[in-house]
């Protein structure tokens, strides 16, 4: 979640321009990996559970991806972009000890 709220505070610095584009489409990926975190926990089994978090997963992959097309374009300063992308690492690490301790 606060991956989510910091990919929110530095799109609102990105070009209006890009509104409709990149700022959209981090905002959506970012969004989506606590959205399936919490959709597979509501899920019946084991195996929908983890298949959600392998979802989440991939869209903190999309958001790390996006970030870096930001700094190359940029968006974000050298520091903006190093904080945001070790939070978005951090993120990874609890999905992937999620995922690693979970049951099959």
């Amino acid at each position: 979640m606060a991956l989510v709220t910091e990919v929110y505070r530095v799109t609102e610095h990105f070009p209006s321009r890009e509104t409709y584009g990149l700022t959209q489409q981090l905002r959506r990926a970012a969004v989506s990996v606590p959205s399936n975190i919490a959709e597979g926990k509501g899920r019946d089994t084991t195996r929908d559970y983890v298949q959600f978090l392998y979802r989440a997963r991939g869209s903190l992959l999309e958001v790390e991806t996006q970030l870096e097309i930001a700094r190359n374009l940029g968006f974000l300063s050298a520091e903006a972009f190093a904080a945001i992308y070790d939070q978005a690492a951090e993120a990874g690490r609890v999905l992937n000890g999620l995922i690693a301790k979970t049951p099959p």
